[in-house]
């Protein structure tokens, strides 16, 4: 009866290398999560040094991927926990890619309740591994900080952290009516376009796409998420 993504998923998935034009078939493994914060954390790291064992020694082929929420990076211990492995002989990965969905609110707490630090991903420091901090409202540089992080893990095997500022949209989950507690954020909320509306301008702006080539762009998404 809980929400379906808890359930783990596995699959290959095709990947076309646009500067060698060369396809790949990437195996990505979706993790069964007990919790809807960050028990699943030590044990992407552990199945991940499974995979890893005999087939994988300098720890290249087998990246752990870890999407936390920023009130639970911040406030559970689990966090700081599964860092600390991340240098150890006995536990590390070759590094961890973090990325943190930073909606800026704790179902309805304000950061200033929830944490006693500047920012979500400061606990991180303590390892001394780069913090990226990236709008969520700009796809490209979301996508640069996401290969910036992905060549700095695949050149010095540590971790690194993505600190993605973004919001909900509609609040925590089907039974929140977030205008109860957070109304001033939600009316801002409201009143701006949403990261698909502004890109989709951004892009029709500088005469890289029409229109119309965005609304085939959009259905060919739509159709193809339908038939999944």
């Amino acid at each position: 009866g809980d929400v379906k993504y808890h359930l783990g998923f596995s699959s290959d998935y095709p990947f076309h290398d646009l500067q060698s034009g060369q396809e790949h078939l990437v195996h990505l493994t979706l993790t069964p999560n007990p919790s809807h914060l960050e028990a699943v954390d030590p044990v992407v790291e552990g199945r991940v040094r499974a995979k890893q064992r005999g087939v994988d020694s300098e720890r290249k082929r087998g990246l752990p991927l870890l999407i936390h929420g920023d009130a639970a990076f911040a406030g559970q211990g689990l966090v700081a926990e599964t860092l600390n492995l991340s240098r150890l002989t006995g536990y590390r990965t070759g590094g961890t890619i973090h990325v943190v969905v930073n909606n800026q609110i704790g179902f309805t707490t304000n950061p200033i309740d929830s944490r006693s630090t500047p920012y979500c991903t400061d606990v991180a420091k303590m390892i001394g591994v780069p913090i990226f901090h990236v709008n969520g409202d700009d796809p490209e540089a979301v996508v640069y900080v996401a290969e910036l992080a992905a060549d700095f893990r695949q050149e010095f095997g540590l971790d690194v952290v993505i600190d993605m500022v973004c919001y909900r949209l509609h609040g925590h989950n089907e039974g929140d009516q977030p205008d109860f507690t957070q109304p001033i954020m939600y009316r801002g909320i409201k009143s701006r376009p949403n990261a698909f509306e502004q890109y989709s301008r951004k892009l029709v702006e500088s005469g890289v796409l029409t229109p119309a080539a965005i609304d085939e762009l959009k259905d060919a998404i739509n159709t193809e998420l339908d038939a999944s």
